[in-house]
C-alpha cells in the first residue's frame, strides 16, 4: 500500500512501517468546484488502490447529485445530518451504503460534518453521460485498473 496523507509534510522522512499522526486542524479544506457548499479534508489516501478517508463538510442544503456507490462506503456524521431518499443520519448516527447503491444526497438545515471512507472513490452521472469522480475525472480512466485489480482479488478468494 502507498497511502498518503496530501499536505502532511511531516510524513515524508517517516520510515516505511511508522504511524503517521494526522494533524487534522492544520489540513486545508479544499473547497469542491464541482458542487458548492462542499469542502474536504483527505485524511489518507491510496492512489493504487482507490482507498480514501475524508472529512466531508457541507453547507446547509448542498447537495451530492445522482452517484454509485461501487464497493462499501462508510459515513459517520460528525455535526449536523446527512439526507437522502432512505432517511437522515444525524450527528453521532453512522450509516454505511452496500456496493451498487446509487442515490443523491444532501445535507440537513445546520449543514454537516462527516468522516467518509470509501474503498474506492463513487462515481457520478451527469446529465451528459459523463461519468466521473467527485473532482470531476473520468472514472474509467482515473480508476478502472484500482477496481479491475480490486474485483479480481475478489475472484480469486471465492
Amino acid at each position: 500500500m502507498n497511502a498518503i496523507t496530501p499536505g502532511a509534510s511531516n510524513h515524508t522522512t517517516l520510515p516505511p512501517l511508522a504511524s503517521r499522526f494526522v494533524d487534522v486542524a492544520g489540513l486545508p479544506w479544499m473547497a469542491s468546484t464541482r458542487y458548492p457548499g462542499c469542502e474536504s479534508k483527505v485524511l489518507l489516501f491510496d492512489r493504487h488502490s482507490g482507498l480514501l478517508t475524508m472529512l466531508l463538510r457541507m453547507a446547509p442544503g448542498a447537495r451530492l447529485p445522482d452517484h454509485e456507490h461501487v464497493h462499501i462506503e462508510q459515513t459517520y456524521v460528525l455535526e449536523g445530518s446527512l439526507v437522502c431518499g432512505e432517511g437522515e443520519c444525524m450527528a453521532g448516527d453512522y450509516v454505511w451504503r452496500p456496493a451498487g447503491s446509487r442515490h443523491e444526497a444532501w445535507a440537513g438545515p445546520a449543514g454537516g460534518l462527516m468522516l467518509t471512507i470509501f474503498q474506492i472513490p463513487n462515481r457520478f452521472f451527469a446529465a451528459d453521460g459523463k461519468i466521473t469522480d467527485f473532482t470531476g475525472n473520468d472514472w474509467g480512466q482515473t480508476w478502472g485498473e484500482a477496481w479491475a485489480r480490486q474485483e479480481q482479488a475478489l475472484f480469486n478468494l471465492d
